[in-house]
C-alpha cells in the first residue's frame, strides 16, 4: 500500500472535495479523476469506461473473476443547481460548517460514493480478502442514464469482470440512520397522448370533430382505472395525468389537436409491455367512439424489478442496525435508480443516507452521517468476507 495514503480515509473531507467538483450532468467536473488518483494509488485497478460523451469509472481490487465479489455502485453527476444566489453557501464549495458539509451532491450523491470508497480502501488495507471488491461510478444517473451503469455493465460482461452481490448507495432513509433499505423498485412509464379531430368555428361545432372531449374521457378513464391493489412487498401502482395542453388562444375556435402526457409507477404485477398494451387499446377505444385519431409514445424508464428479502438483505440489515441500533424496514418506495441496471447482473439492494435535503437548494448532510454510513459499509465487507 502506497505509503501518501493517509492511515484513514477521511469519508467526510472526500465528500466536501467531491463537491467541489461541478459534475453537473453530463459534465465530469474532476470527480472521478479525483477518485480514480485515490483508488490507483490505494492498489485497485482502475479502468475508465466513457461512452457517449459520458464519463465512467470501474476500480477492482483483488482477481478478476472471484467468486467472492462484493460491489458497490453510485453516481458523481448531480442536478443543476437552480438560482445559485439563493443558496446560503456556495452550491460547490463543500464547505464543512458546525459538522454539516454543504453543496450539491452533499445528499444525492457524492457522500455514497464518498462513503463505500472510503470503507473499500481501509478494509482491503486492514484486512485484505480472499475474493474481490469492485466500485462501479457513473457520471450518468441523474439525466438519461443512457450511457452510465448500463456502459459499465457493458464493459464488464465483455471483460469477464462479475460482482456477486451489490449496494447502491443512493439515499434510502426517509427519516433517521438506518430505518429504510430498498430491495426493489417500482417501474417507470411515461405516455405522450396526442388527439387529432377537426378544427372548426365554435359557433358551428356540427362542422368540427372537436378532439378535447375525446381526450378528457379518455384521460378519465385512465385515472380512474385500478390498475391493481399491490403486492407482498410493492404498494398499489399509480397512473397520473400531468399535463394537458391544446394551446389554443382563440374562444371561437375548436382545435384540431390537443396533447396529453401520464406518468406511470407500477409494481411487479405489470410490465411496461402489458401497460402500454393496455393503453393503445383505451386511445382506440376512444378513436372509435368519437371518430377521432388518437397517437400515443411511450418511454419506459425502468421495469419493476425485486431482490426477495434473504442472504443479502439480512447482511445489509444486520450492519445497520449493530451500527446504528435501527432496524430498517425492506421497502420499494420511491422512484428510479440505477439499481434496475444492477438487477439483471447480481443480487442488488440500496442502503444510503437520509435523503430530506436532495436536489433542494441548500443540500446538505451531516458529517457525522457520512462517517456513520461508511462504518456500515465497513462491516458490511468484514461480514460479507468473514460468511
Amino acid at each position: 500500500m502506497p505509503k501518501d495514503l493517509p492511515a484513514r480515509i477521511d469519508a467526510a473531507d472526500l465528500t466536501a472535495r467531491l463537491i467541489q467538483c461541478p459534475s453537473v450532468t453530463p459534465e465530469e467536473g474532476g470527480a472521478l479523476v479525483l477518485l480514480e488518483e485515490l483508488l490507483t494509488a490505494a492498489g485497485f485497478t482502475c479502468t475508465r469506461v466513457d461512452r457517449g460523451g459520458v464519463c465512467n469509472l470501474f476500480a477492482r481490487w483483488g482477481d478478476r473473476g472471484h467468486a467472492r465479489s462484493f460491489g458497490f455502485n453510485g453516481h458523481t453527476d448531480v442536478v443543476p443547481v437552480g438560482d445559485a444566489e439563493a443558496w446560503s453557501k456556495p452550491p460547490f464549495s463543500g464547505v464543512v460548517e458546525d459538522g454539516v458539509i454543504w453543496g450539491r451532491g452533499a445528499t444525492d450523491m457524492k457522500s455514497g460514493v464518498a462513503a463505500f470508497v472510503a470503507a473499500a480502501i481501509d478494509f482491503v488495507r486492514d484486512t485484505p480478502p480472499d475474493g474481490a471488491v469492485i466500485l462501479t461510478i457513473t457520471g450518468d444517473e441523474e439525466a438519461e442514464s443512457i450511457d452510465g451503469t448500463t456502459a459499465l455493465l457493458d464493459w464488464m460482461a465483455a471483460n469477464e469482470e462479475r460482482m456477486a452481490a451489490c449496494i447502491v448507495g443512493e439515499p434510502t432513509c426517509p427519516e433517521r440512520m438506518g430505518d429504510m433499505i430498498k430491495i426493489g423498485r417500482r417501474g417507470s412509464m411515461t405516455a405522450h397522448v396526442t388527439v387529432t379531430g377537426v378544427q372548426g368555428h365554435s359557433a358551428y361545432p356540427h362542422r368540427a370533430n372537436n378532439p378535447l372531449p375525446a381526450m378528457a374521457r379518455l384521460m378519465d378513464r385512465l385515472a380512474s382505472h385500478e390498475l391493481d391493489r399491490g403486492t407482498d412487498h410493492f404498494d398499489p401502482s399509480t397512473l397520473a395525468v400531468v399535463t394537458i395542453d391544446t394551446g389554443n388562444p382563440a374562444s371561437n375556435v375548436i382545435p384540431a389537436k390537443t396533447r396529453a402526457t401520464v406518468n406511470i409507477r407500477f409494481n411487479d404485477t405489470h410490465s411496461g409491455a402489458s401497460l402500454t398494451d393496455w393503453l393503445r387499446a383505451e386511445c382506440d377505444r376512444v378513436a372509435q367512439e368519437f371518430g377521432v385519431t388518437v397517437d400515443m409514445g411511450v418511454k419506459i424508464s425502468g421495469e419493476a424489478f425485486l431482490t426477495p428479502p434473504g442472504p443479502l438483505s439480512d447482511l445489509v440489515s444486520k450492519a445497520v442496525e449493530a451500527e446504528t441500533g435501527v432496524t430498517p424496514d425492506l421497502s420499494t418506495t420511491g422512484g428510479t435508480s440505477d439499481a434496475r441496471f444492477v438487477k439483471d447482473h447480481c443480487p442488488v439492494v440500496e442502503f444510503g443516507l437520509v435523503g430530506r435535503f436532495m436536489h433542494q437548494v441548500d443540500e446538505r448532510v451531516p458529517a457525522e452521517q457520512v462517517h456513520q454510513l461508511k462504518s456500515i459499509y465497513t462491516r458490511i465487507l468484514r461480514d460479507y468476507f468473514a460468511g
